[in-house]
């Protein structure tokens, strides 16, 4: 029976016991969770009831990057899902992502999601993206991303070959991991909601955003030659399947 680690960065926020407590709750059991800490100095104590049932990681405040690489170089599992500390998983995410992975022989996959408010009532529609084929795939991955890191779950074996995140990239490390992995591999969609993902004021994506802009472009520069030639290598072998 597989493990699964869960990596959950934790950094001054007021919501990780909900984070954890998804956690704990997955319907399949045979996980871990590994919560690192990236220097917090706020809301350190909500961790003290779960000591026991975590495996817990400090560290000097590094970024996003560095806590999940932290997390990935400590977890013992067979595949990695990354929740973030203000996001909750369904019960059943881990236990039907994996399923999903297992059934079609998939290394890496991607779910759909909720936004969730700071009460964590849920204010949209499903927001996962779909893309019919490989080639709108890439198509689409070149001008943004659109995972959300908290729906993936991977296999081990892929950063075995693909490194792990780059922890130069602050905000868009997940952005870059996904054009480094999918040059070998195909993201399986899974169409169900599996994640809660919470819009609140404090979140990064809102007070880094002209940074984030520019890292984007960033990412997509160091990558377009690559993505350029995997669309063309797409672009062939269709017309040889016609």
């Amino acid at each position: 029976m597989e493990k699964v680690s869960i990596v959950i960065p934790f950094y001054n926020c007021p919501y990780i016991e909900h984070a954890i407590e998804s956690a704990l709750n997955q319907t399949y059991k045979n996980i871990e969770i590994v919560v690192v800490n990236d220097g917090s100095t706020e809301h350190t104590e909500k961790l003290q009831p779960y000591m026991n049932q975590i495996k817990y990681i400090e560290k000097p405040n590094g970024g996003t990057s560095t806590a999940l690489n932290r997390g990935i170089q400590n977890a013992t599992g067979d595949y990695f899902c990354w929740l973030s500390s203000d996001d909750i998983y369904f019960p059943n995410k881990v236990q039907f992502q994996l399923n999903e992975m297992k059934r079609y022989e998939s290394a890496v996959s991607y779910t759909n999601y909720y936004s969730i408010n700071e009460n964590g009532e849920v204010i949209s529609f499903p927001l996962g993206v779909y893309t019919p084929d490989r080639m709108e795939f890439l198509k689409t991955m070149r001008t943004a991303n659109i995972i959300n890191g908290c729906t993936i779950m991977i296999n081990r074996k892929v950063f075995d070959e693909f490194g792990i995140f780059d922890e130069s990239l602050p905000y868009t490390h997940d952005y870059d991991m996904w054009i480094r992995i999918l040059q070998k591999y195909d993201f399986m969609y899974i169409n169900e909601p599996l994640v809660l993902y919470r819009v609140h004021e404090k979140m990064g994506t809102r007070k880094h955003w002209d940074v984030i802009k520019d890292e984007i472009d960033f990412v997509q520069k160091r990558h377009s030659v690559l993505l350029n030639q995997l669309i063309m290598k797409e672009i062939v072998k269709n017309m040889k399947n016609k």
